[in-house]
């Protein structure tokens, strides 16, 4: 007998208020419950919906990677409740790490250190280093709390697809992989943590985010850099490194000539969404006239855009389109987090 679909429970808990409601509390009890018998519970963050475990059972993570069919040499981030708990899973806890965290947590920024003795190998796949965020979602933290463990959470999703930014992208990208779904509402970001690896000097970006090198240079009071390349055989220190990954079903492509390759891929008989921000431009609106081109207009900004972009992608592949186009954004640190995204996301062929 096939595993029935996972229980959605309704769990928003207003900004303005200071406790959570009746129904958001017994939604914790219930999630709490399930971590604790070993189960998967998509939760929400301001980034994307995660998919949770007790960080501190192995045989729990493993479960993770199984759901998400993840590689194991793909290491996961491990949510906490706050600094202290933090610091109870490092090995050390670098004066870069202290800065970013008193200036950025809660929120959307991952600290790579050296990992302590109370980490499986599971969830480093293997390495020295572990990789650690407090989300700015009440209800994220409040479960960690009251599970009274950190909770690995990787994006709730299938392995390279696009992250979910509403409990129904959960639902309709891992059915009955998982025992529960929280949902808490839709993503406010919209794209995964910026990844700082703390344990080099100077600190090191591993993934683009929503924090920018800029902000993060001001709160260690020096340099941020890019990474190198990563060489194939070097264990990951941090998710979101792989060169395909974020992938929405429908092939996609980056351009910054999108008006001449849509008049191409049209004139050859396909259906195409674009993405764009170029709504006014005499071009779109030209092209807008086929019946075989839909238009998305899209924020012109890149904190909006980011918001917008993988409910978007989720949206177009319920079209049955043959190709997905996206304006190339602009080269600049603002726009930095959405160009990676994107190229992870282009296909190939």
């Amino acid at each position: 007998m096939a595993r029935p679909l996972p229980p959605i429970l309704r769990a928003v808990w207003s900004a303005s208020a200071a406790e959570p409601p009746a129904t958001v509390i017994d939604a914790i009890d219930t999630a709490v419950d399930v971590l604790r018998r070993g189960g998967l519970v998509a939760i929400p963050t301001e980034t994307v919906y995660g998919l949770a475990a007790d960080a501190l059972d192995e045989e729990a993570v493993a479960g993770i990677f199984r759901a998400k069919g993840r590689p194991s040499t793909n290491p996961v981030i491990v949510h906490v409740a706050d600094v202290a708990m933090a610091r109870s899973l490092a090995a050390a806890w670098p004066a870069a790490a202290e800065a970013i965290a008193t200036r950025f947590w809660p929120g959307p920024v991952t600290i790579v250190v050296p990992r302590g003795p109370r980490i499986p190998d599971i969830v480093t796949a293997g390495g020295p280093t572990v990789a650690l965020r407090c989300p700015d979602h009440p209800l994220a933290r409040r479960l960690i709390a009251a599970a009274g463990t950190p909770l690995a959470a990787p994006s709730a999703n299938r392995s390279e697809a696009v992250s979910p930014t509403t409990a129904h992208h959960v639902l309709e990208s891992l059915g009955n992989r998982i025992d529960l779904i929280l949902d808490g509402g839709p993503c406010s970001k919209g794209i995964e943590s910026t990844v700082v690896d703390c344990t080099s000097s100077p600190p090191r970006i591993l993934r683009p985010g929503p924090l920018t090198r800029e902000s993060l240079e001001t709160a260690v009071g020096g340099p941020v850099e890019w990474p190198a390349a990563t060489a194939a055989a070097e264990t990951a220190r941090s998710p979101g490194q792989r060169a395909r990954h974020y992938a929405p079903k429908t092939p996609l492509e980056m351009t910054g000539d999108a008006g001449g390759r849509i008049a191409t891929l049209v004139g050859a008989g396909k259906r195409i969404g674009w993405l764009t921000s170029r709504t006014d431009d005499p071009e779109v609106r030209r092209l807008a006239a086929s019946r075989d081109l839909l238009i998305v207009p899209m924020p012109a900004d890149a904190e909006g855009f980011a918001a917008r972009l993988y409910a978007t992608l989720y949206a177009l592949d319920q079209r049955h389109l043959d190709r997905i186009v996206v304006d190339e954004p602009p080269d600049t640190d603002e726009w930095r987090a959405v160009r990676d995204r994107l190229t992870r996301a282009v296909v190939t062929t």
